[in-house]
């Protein structure tokens, strides 16, 4: 595909998509989504570069692979700038934006709370009977985190490798809760994509945590509380939804827009 008018769809059409699969009137109060950049001189959109986190290597890539617009999960521009220029990485990547002329949209907390969303995809790691959001949101099926209900004879030995498998991971870290063994059946879980600690804190009980990270007290208080607890990585407990994504909103356009997924977003921390 190329960059010209007779080809891909309006910049509208893209926002109507993602609107529609998750309105910005999901996003929590602090949160800055929706349409962060966009270029003077308008064009199509024929190619999309997906990305958990927008960094310059992200930048540079999707201006390497044509692409007119980025969807960051996470929004690069959060504090309000006084200026873009060369000094600081976010400003310089504004600047390249700009100066390509490529849109960029940030969806992240209205992704968390859709049905359907990036919880949703997390919780596809374990065989529950029922799933409901942790703190719910306009209606009973939106919302931040998820509680689910799972199947008997479900052990915690078994949900550690089903979180490596869903999320593509080799290594998780484990809390063990007070008292437990990885024998144990796991019969509630309740989880948050990214940072849930604030989220967990409002669990009465379950028998599992799930989430990108926590502060370490609060992983001490769950542990002794006896719930075990799972950690991947911030932006590891998200980055796998994006291939999901990637199918439905190339679907949703008709298949006029390619819609690939960044090969160089990756989460900062590894185990070495």
């Amino acid at each position: 595909m190329s960059s010209g008018e007779e080809t891909g769809v309006k910049l509208s059409a893209v926002l109507s998509a993602l609107e529609k699969f998750a309105p910005l009137k999901l996003s929590e109060d602090w949160d800055n989504t929706g349409l962060l950049v966009e270029p003077y001189s308008p064009r199509n959109i024929t190619k999309i570069l997906l990305t958990n986190d927008l960094t310059e290597d992200v930048a540079l890539e999707a201006k390497e692979q044509n692409c007119e617009m980025i969807i960051s999960y996470h929004p690069p521009i959060f504090a309000p700038m006084k200026s873009v220029v060369q000094k600081s990485w976010k400003e310089r990547i504004v600047s390249l934006l700009l100066e390509n002329r490529i849109a960029l949209f940030s969806p992240h907390t209205s992704w968390d709370s859709v049905y359907g969303g990036v919880n949703d995809w997390l919780a596809s790691a374990f065989p529950f009977t029922e799933s409901i959001p942790t703190i719910t949101g306009e209606d009973p099926f939106t919302g931040a985190g998820r509680t689910l209900k799972i199947n008997e004879g479900f052990k915690l030995s078994e949900a550690i490798t089903r979180v490596k498998n869903v999320t593509g991971l080799k290594h998780v870290r484990l809390a063990l809760g007070k008292g437990r063994t990885l024998s144990d059946n796991i019969t509630t879980v309740a989880l948050c994509a990214g940072s849930g600690g604030s989220v967990l804190k409002k669990v009465a009980h379950a028998d599992l945590f799930l989430t990108g990270e926590m502060l370490h007290h609060d992983v001490l208080d769950a542990a002794q509380r006896g719930i075990s607890v799972i950690l991947t990585n911030h932006s590891d407990s998200e980055r796998g939804f994006l291939k999901i994504f990637s199918t439905y909103l190339k679907s949703y356009l008709d298949n006029q827009v390619d819609v690939i997924v960044s090969q160089c977003d990756k989460d900062p921390l590894t185990t070495v």
